[in-house]
């Protein structure tokens, strides 16, 4: 075990807030005795920080700048316009940032269903997944737009289709495209439980974006299953449930590690597709989201596991 201070140890950090509630006997702990995970990165660290819908250079400069300002060590941004909204001087500027911080980039896959013709990824039952793909044709776009960001020398995106992911662990695998990509899953295409963790994993993900809104419980039982990384939205878009759960980051950390935490806003428009027409916007929530972060680190040192 780790030298974990545990939040609900009545000497621990939280002493103050237990003793009160202890001594009107009102109950302070909802995940008692869930497992701690002593998986780790391969550097041996428990968490690592993602700032995602950082959309193009500029967004990531401002990213870079905040967090000086803070403080704060990134470990990865992610981009959701997808590759092939970005001009090939955009995206070899962002990877020239990246290398040049010790900051993986990972830029999405560029067609999705939503953007396609067909109306079932609207409907109110039955539901296209937003990033999946329709058709051999746009099967093969993601392709191109996987293979065209490789040539730039990109080693990470974000992956929103099984069959795709089926096609591109299956490309690393025999050598098609670079051994070293890693295959990032998207939220959109949802790991809500053990089983599904493991299909990805199968696939060939190499980090997983979970659901949003699951326990502490649920994501112990995913941890369980897979070794890889675990991505967890300590704060969430609207869109997504919205959820804010900076307080829980040391349980997180406990339960999932190897975990990136991220850090996106509630109460903020959608920036996909991102362009210079709402420039002003995807800068000031690329900054907003470092704050949100260094905030949430903040509560990681006050409880004990920085």
């Amino acid at each position: 075990m780790t030298n974990w201070l545990s939040t609900r140890d009545p000497d621990g950090p939280m002493k103050d807030s237990i003793s009160i509630l202890a001594k009107q006997s009102i109950g302070f702990a909802d995940a008692d005795g869930l497992p701690e995970s002593n998986k780790r990165f391969t550097d041996g660290s428990r968490w690592k920080i993602e700032i995602p819908s950082v959309e193009g250079p500029a967004a990531f400069k401002a990213v870079l700048e905040e967090a000086k300002k803070y403080k704060l060590v990134v470990h990865r941004i992610s981009q959701g316009s997808g590759i092939m909204l970005q001009t090939d001087s955009e995206i070899e500027e962002m990877l020239e940032l990246g290398r040049a911080n010790n900051i993986e980039v990972c830029l999405f896959v560029g067609p999705r269903a939503s953007w396609d013709i067909g109306k079932q990824v609207t409907a109110s039952s039955g539901a296209v997944a937003n990033p999946t793909l329709r058709g051999g044709d746009q099967l093969r776009y993601a392709l191109e737009d996987v293979i065209h960001g490789s040539k730039l020398g990109l080693r990470s995106i974000l992956v929103g289709d099984y069959g795709l992911l089926k096609v591109l662990g299956k490309a690393r695998e025999v050598g098609d495209i670079p051994t070293d990509f890693i295959f990032k899953t998207s939220v959109a295409m949802v790991c809500n439980n053990p089983g599904t963790a493991q299909l990805l994993q199968e696939l060939g993900a190499s980090t997983l974006n979970i659901a949003t809104d699951l326990s502490l419980q649920q994501i112990a039982a995913i941890r369980s299953q897979v070794d890889l990384p675990l991505d967890v939205y300590v704060e969430g878009p609207d869109d997504f449930g919205g959820v804010v759960r900076h307080y829980e980051i040391p349980d997180l950390v406990r339960v999932a590690a190897p975990v990136y935490l991220k850090f996106t806003l509630r109460n903020s428009p959608g920036l996909y597709p991102s362009g210079g027409h709402i420039q002003s916007v995807v800068e000031s929530t690329a900054r907003e989201r470092v704050r949100r972060a260094a905030i949430g680190i903040s509560m990681l040192t006050r409880y004990g596991l920085v």
